[in-house]
């Protein structure tokens, strides 16, 4: 479909942005005055009016990823939404100027992260939002949901088989739990604390077990023969989870594991089938934000923001962040 819609602004100028130029702590992160994006062919430019926080965007932040090809300034952030407010020239697209959208970032490439009043991307990288959303809501969608759909697509288990979720009362377990009852129609088991049991259950878990180290005994003693998968959406660790799994099971890692390191008595791996999710494989499939969308208006996937910021309160959301303990997705808004 060729874009019909025009009257997009080329005036150029500066916008606002919060990054670090050197890495380290929360109180790293600036507001930065940085050179204002625009659309280039086959893009789309979005006035962003909430960025999500997400626990990856610290390893940007401290440095952890190294120097890469988008700064110095480094700006974080995986997903935003807001506003079509500019189209490239030549760009064909449905997406129209006003249109509310969302979108995925990668904070490692050029086009830089989520953090920033602008973002011009490839127009597959933007979705429209749900409906009925706010801007917040359908920011905390792309990067967490997508992350939630290839965890269980990479498990491959047929309707009414058993999935076990770590971290059930975290945002990408939460998408794990209401996509596995919703759309895959799984037997699921996921732990919370005392707190959150409550919340897990509402999500749909079929059984909550308590949170903590002994995560595969707990999971055992509701199916013996263990499930058929893992999602260690809190990053727990095969290790960790594998006793839980049955022979010939699965596990999907949000975290990238070197299992050589790992003795084979340790892991106890027998003939399990472990999977690393990685979501920059799905770029430029907007047929899978489309579908998040579509599960969010039927009400399939809760949208959870825990609080708003302004942008310029980064430092504090970010502090938030890594002292735990944050149901939902912090989110600044520009």
């Amino acid at each position: 479909m060729v874009n019909i819609c025009n009257g997009q602004s080329r005036l150029r100028g500066n916008m606002k942005a919060v990054g670090v130029r050197r890495f380290g702590g929360p109180e790293a992160l600036r507001v930065l005055d940085i050179p204002e994006s625009h659309a280039g062919p086959g893009q789309v430019r979005i006035r962003v009016r909430a960025a999500s926080v997400n626990p990856g965007d610290r390893y940007l932040r401290n440095g952890s990823l190294g120097s890469t090809s988008a700064g110095p300034p480094y700006i974080p952030g995986m997903e935003a939404a807001g506003v079509v407010d500019e189209i490239g020239e030549g760009t064909v697209t449905d997406l129209c100027i006003g249109d509310r959208v969302m979108a995925l970032t990668m904070p490692t490439d050029p086009s830089g992260g989520a953090y920033a009043q602008y973002l011009s991307l490839p127009e597959q990288w933007v979705a429209r939002a749900p409906a009925g959303s706010t801007h917040a809501e359908a920011s905390t969608l792309p990067m967490n949901g997508l992350t939630a759909r290839q965890a269980l697509d990479l498990l491959a288990l047929p309707a009414r088989r058993t999935v076990a979720v770590t971290g059930g009362a975290g945002v990408v377990g939460g998408y794990v739990i209401q996509m596995a009852k919703a759309a895959d129609g799984l037997t699921v088991i996921a732990d919370a604390w005392p707190e959150d049991e409550e919340l897990v259950r509402s999500l749909g878990a079929d059984i909550v077990i308590p949170r903590g180290d002994d995560f595969a005994q707990h999971v055992l003693r509701n199916m013996p023969e263990g499930v058929d998968g893992v999602v260690d959406a809190a990053s727990m660790g095969s290790a960790a989870v594998a006793r839980s799994v049955r022979d010939g099971g699965g596990i999907s890692l949000l975290v990238h594991e070197d299992l050589h390191s790992i003795s084979p008595a340790k892991l106890r791996r027998r003939s399990l089938n472990i999977h690393t999710v990685l979501v920059s494989k799905h770029l430029g499939d907007r047929s899978r934000l489309d579908r998040l969308r579509l599960q969010a208006e039927a009400g399939d996937l809760t949208l959870r923001v825990a609080r708003t910021l302004p942008a310029a309160q980064a430092t504090e959301a970010h502090r938030l962040l890594e002292a735990g303990g944050v149901r939902g997705r912090l989110v600044l808004e520009f």
